[in-house]
């Protein structure tokens, strides 16, 4: 291939993070906490509950990538929470250092790796425009001549002179990408951004970024979670594990071997306190689940038309008399695609609670699928107060035991209806 048409190209790229804390913050705090190392007493430094690392703990955030990326190409990156995506872009996107490897990059780099990416809140949004703009190395004039396109198409016209400080996420999110998408950059990064915009605006967002990779030829990195956006907006996608690139290919065999991977995750009890949560809620973390356990079961593999048995242990600091818990079922392109229901809980005291529910999955065609579980309540109003929302609960299997054939859930659906009969 010729070299004009690589975009981008990575070899060997490694980056290593120490663990704990570096350093005491002053050289007063360091020399006390060396000393009491020295006399085999503990560091006053140290925060309660916290582990102590040794100097030589590391992780390897990312473990010898070697990856090109042509010209105009809509690269998608996948991979589990810590697989090293983020630290990926963030080192295209000069944010971080390498700790080794060699990056050849042709062309500018415009980014968003989160909400709010490289806007100032004192300044209003306009003026975060132009500053993105003489960033990026452009003019006052060609950002002048771009600016009525970008404030049209991030639906804030009548926000535009007001502080961004003022902003929801939401339109953080539109303004930020109507920046990236529409001033003279090569390369466009985006991590997870369309999370926070409506749906109306990602299918906005994802006709952009096919555009601009068609007709303009610029080059797309996409991140996400989002198996479906992945599939609708790219080319190729890219696997990572553990920091590792594990396959380099076509969107379809990407999203199988990324649902493998999870497959490893299916274990029958987890440990919830560290989990991954929604993290907006009024009454956060009042009531916190601690474990799920599957019980009577080596791994949460299912047939369709079992019923299985689910043990949850939860912390409480409020008493609550009518609780509820709802488990919500999304499949391997995160759709959500069922929920389930227990309204009859009854009372969360303060302190330790078990409670332990049967599940069926009845209807539920064959594949791979998330468990998402959410404890709530309501008044007598009818207002419901959410306190603990665990977005990835658990992972499961069904299989069917009578089937002849494999279910295609991408062509089929992931609802099974009850067989047809011929009369």
């Amino acid at each position: 291939m010729d070299e004009r048409d690589i975009a981008i190209k990575i070899t060997g790229l490694k980056k290593k993070y120490r663990l704990g804390v570096i350093g005491g913050g002053t050289l007063k705090g360091d020399i006390e906490s060396w000393l009491a190392k020295k006399r085999g007493k503990d560091d006053p430094n140290s925060k309660l509950g916290s582990k102590t690392y040794e100097k030589n703990e590391t992780f390897m955030a990312l473990d010898g990538i070697n990856l090109t990326v042509n010209k105009g190409e809509r690269l998608g990156i996948i991979g589990h929470n810590g697989a090293g995506k983020s630290t990926l872009l963030k080192i295209l996107s000069r944010v971080t250092a390498p700790t080794e490897g060699r990056i050849c990059i042709d062309g500018r780099i415009s980014s968003m790796l989160e909400v709010g990416t490289g806007f100032s809140g004192e300044l209003t949004g306009r003026e975060n425009i132009y500053l993105n703009g003489a960033i990026l190395g452009m003019t006052r004039a060609e950002v002048t001549s771009k600016i009525d396109q970008i404030i049209e198409f991030s639906e804030c016209a009548q926000f535009i002179d007001t502080p961004v400080k003022r902003y929801s996420s939401g339109m953080y999110v539109k303004l930020a990408f109507a920046v990236a998408a529409h001033l003279d950059s090569e390369i466009l990064v985006m991590d997870e951004v369309l999370a926070v915009g409506d749906m109306k605006f990602q299918q906005k967002c994802l006709g952009k970024m096919s555009d601009v990779s068609s007709s303009e030829g610029r080059t797309v990195l996409y991140v996400s979670h989002n198996m479906s956006t992945i599939r609708q907006l790219c080319s190729r996608c890219v696997v990572l594990d553990h920091g590792k690139l594990v396959y380099d290919g076509e969107v379809e065999n990407a999203i199988a071997i990324y649902s493998d991977i999870r497959k490893g995750e299916k274990k029958p009890k987890i440990d919830l306190r560290n989990a991954i949560r929604y993290k907006d809620l009024k009454m956060m973390r009042q009531v916190s689940f601690l474990t799920a356990e599957f019980l009577d079961k080596e791994e949460t593999v299912f047939d369709v038309d079992e019923t299985v048995r689910l043990k949850l242990t939860l912390d409480s600091k409020i008493d609550i008399h009518r609780a509820k818990i709802r488990l919500g079922i999304y499949d391997i392109y995160n759709r959500k695609i069922a929920s389930a229901i227990c309204d009859n809980v009854g009372s969360i005291h303060k302190g330790g609670n078990e409670v332990t529910l049967d599940i069926s999955f009845e209807g539920l065609a064959e594949g791979t699928y998330r468990g998402e579980l959410i404890v709530f309540d309501n008044n007598d109003y009818g207002t419901i107060m959410e306190y603990d929302i665990v977005l990835e609960a658990f992972f499961f299997e069904l299989k069917h035991p009578l089937m002849e054939y494999n279910w295609n859930a991408r062509k089929w659906g992931a609802v099974r209806l009850t067989d047809m009969k011929k009369i």
